[in-house]
């Protein structure tokens, strides 16, 4: 399951992603901060680490995951094509907020 489209399909996974996004962890914070049992943490860690997704140091007794991006940049590349469709879009919603900014009544 080292394909990264397979591991952050995953729920928990993209979570435990959204909170490294902010800089490295430990298994303790990440039970904390996602109000389940450490096994599971440490089960998801695993997956995200055999993948690449996250790398581990170790510090005295504690270790640390952060991620590394670059197995991401496979999810990333497949997205590329798509981003035209969120550009106009939000083109699209600029130039209206502009046209509320020049005229708040319309």
């Amino acid at each position: 399951m080292s394909e990264p489209f397979a591991v952050v399909a995953d729920p928990t996974r993209r979570r435990v992603l959204d909170l490294l996004r902010t800089g490295p962890r430990t298994v303790t914070d990440l039970v904390g901060a996602l109000g389940v049992s450490q096994p599971t943490v440490s089960k998801h860690l695993r997956v995200l680490r055999e993948a690449g997704i996250v790398t581990v140091r170790a510090e005295a007794q504690r270790r640390w995951y952060e991620i590394d991006p670059a197995p991401l940049a496979a999810i990333d590349d497949w997205l590329a094509p798509y981003r035209w469709m969120w550009a106009d879009r939000l083109d699209t919603l600029g130039h209206h907020l502009d046209r509320m900014e020049d005229d708040p009544d319309a």
